[in-house]
């Protein structure tokens, strides 16, 4: 499976960068708003914690583009049950690959999907920490937001992803995907 997606990948990038007019190289950083989404949710609490990476922005006419990225994105969400609190980190590498679609000067619209890879899943209770059993090392998403560029390089982003797969693997009875809103800063160099 693992190979398939980064065939895939690869295939994209020379189909893109084939009809590619301006390619742009950057990096970003910024600020996750995550959580859980699925059954039995209604007590968590989101998590605010950090994302950053690389950034290709790979022009295909003047209004298209598609922009491959690879972030380190932390994630995961928190809850209190008698005084106790928690909270799962599920910290993945992430693939986000999105069309933009620019609709005035610097600002657009992105959407796409994303492929992250499970690093760390731990929950911390009260400072002690232990590994998540069964945690999918895999986790598909799809993704929408926007993005305002100047000039000079300096853009921003606003993303919403919710994950398509399970976290948990081989739960039937139990379905949770990751939710996370993203608010981010960035430099393209070129």
């Amino acid at each position: 499976m693992k190979k398939l997606i980064v065939v895939t990948i690869i295939v994209i990038f020379a189909f893109t960068t084939s009809f590619a007019q301006d390619i742009s190289f950057g990096i970003k950083a910024g600020v996750n708003f995550s959580s859980i989404a699925g059954d039995e949710v209604d007590d968590l609490d989101g998590r605010t914690s950090l994302n950053f990476g690389g950034v290709v922005n790979i022009g295909i006419g003047e209004l298209f583009a598609v922009q491959p990225e690879i972030l380190y994105s932390t994630q995961g969400a928190t809850w209190e049950l008698d005084g106790v609190e928690a909270t799962y980190k599920l910290d993945y590498i992430n693939i986000p690959i999105m069309a933009d679609f620019t609709v005035a000067e610097g600002f657009s619209l992105q959407g796409g999907p994303q492929i992250g890879f499970n690093i760390t899943s731990e929950i911390d209770t009260d400072g002690e920490t232990e590994e998540l059993e069964d945690v999918e090392s895999l986790d598909l998403g799809v993704g929408i937001g926007a993005q305002y560029r100047l000039p000079m390089g300096l853009f921003f982003q606003a993303r919403y992803v919710i994950g398509l797969s399970d976290i948990v693997a081989d739960d039937e009875d139990f379905k949770n995907q990751n939710s996370v809103l993203s608010i981010s800063a960035g430099w393209f160099f070129n």
